[in-house]
């Protein structure tokens, strides 16, 4: 029973660990390829889990929605909503330079929290949606359900990663990265750099909004507790930079590794004197921080850093 427990708990963080993976997959399309400082990805993530919860859930008068269409359908549309909140957001920020934008992005994202929390008819408020379908949720139950949806998850990562790897070694992508390491001169040779930049965060929003609807399948409840930039912002930046920035497997390792460190200090905290527990939080923000400090005194680039192109000669 002790080994059946432990390997149901390694599944738990292996789907945690791959939805962190597509938002930091997402995020390096932005940050790591586009150079695109986005402090925002709560509101993201938000977005694309309210928008398959919606679309998804069961009939109910307490919220807008109660369509009960199919599971894909739900990551589609969170897919094209989140996409589209990242358009209008590239419409009027993506101009701006890194520190900017990311003031910008971060009251976006508040934005987007205060309207999950306090417009009832459309996401219920802080009571949340309830009962959001899982994939082959009729055919599987129980901890067996965990290990089918542990499948799908990682399914999504991989295709997820051919995506971000394709548009790495695209012509695209070599002119995006032209474009993050010097912008005057991707000008200069005609490219048109705010085009190219609003393309890579529509992008990566509509991705971190098919992560967002992953974690309300997996939960099968969704409240705006869900979307605390603490689990989402915080530990995607902190992941892509000891994971490798520019690097896709060095992403999804860092949302690997870090996850496992970040569950591994909840069980640390948790024998902590009671008047420390309340604390707990800030204690581990502070524990993988300098867990951070430490990766990139060693490996300044990251675990896995990204790879300079080869040029090849005639």
């Amino acid at each position: 029973m002790e080994l059946t427990g432990l390997f149901f708990y390694v599944v738990s963080l292996l789907i945690a660990g791959g939805i962190y993976a597509i938002l930091c997959l997402a995020l390096n399309i932005q940050w790591g390829m586009g150079g695109l400082f986005n402090a925002g990805i709560a509101g993201f993530f938000a977005v694309g889990a309210y928008s398959s919860a919606i679309v998804t859930a069961a009939s109910t008068h307490k919220h807008l929605g109660g369509f009960e269409l199919p599971i894909p359908f739900g990551l589609a549309a969170a897919a094209m909503i989140a996409g589209l909140a990242g358009w209008a957001v590239a419409r009027i920020c993506v101009r701006l330079k890194s520190d900017y934008l990311a003031m910008a992005s971060i009251g976006i994202a508040e934005i987007l929290r205060l309207v999950i929390v306090n417009e009832d008819w459309l996401t219920n408020g802080s009571l949340g949606i309830s009962r959001i379908p899982r994939p082959f949720g009729d055919l599987v139950q129980g901890r067996a359900g965990d290990f089918v949806f542990l499948c799908v998850v990682w399914s999504i990562v991989a295709i997820v990663y051919v995506i971000a790897q394709r548009l790495y070694q695209s012509p695209w992508g070599r002119v995006l990265r032209a474009i993050r390491d010097n912008e005057h001169s991707a000008k200069a040779v005609g490219k048109d750099v705010e085009k190219f930049r609003q393309q890579t965060f529509i992008i990566g929003a509509a991705i971190m909004g098919v992560a967002g609807a992953l974690s309300a399948h997996y939960f099968k409840f969704l409240s705006p507790t869900a979307t605390e930039p603490l689990l989402v912002t915080f530990l995607v930046w902190v992941m892509l930079m000891a994971g490798g920035s520019g690097n896709n497997r060095g992403a999804i390792l860092g949302a690997i590794v870090i996850w496992f460190i970040w569950s591994a200090t909840e069980i640390l905290t948790s024998s902590l004197p009671p008047e420390w527990i309340t604390r707990s939080s800030y204690i581990r923000m502070l524990l993988v921080g300098l867990l951070l400090q430490f990766v990139l005194q060693r490996f300044r680039a990251g675990l896995l850093p990204e790879k300079p192109p080869k040029i090849h000669y005639d």
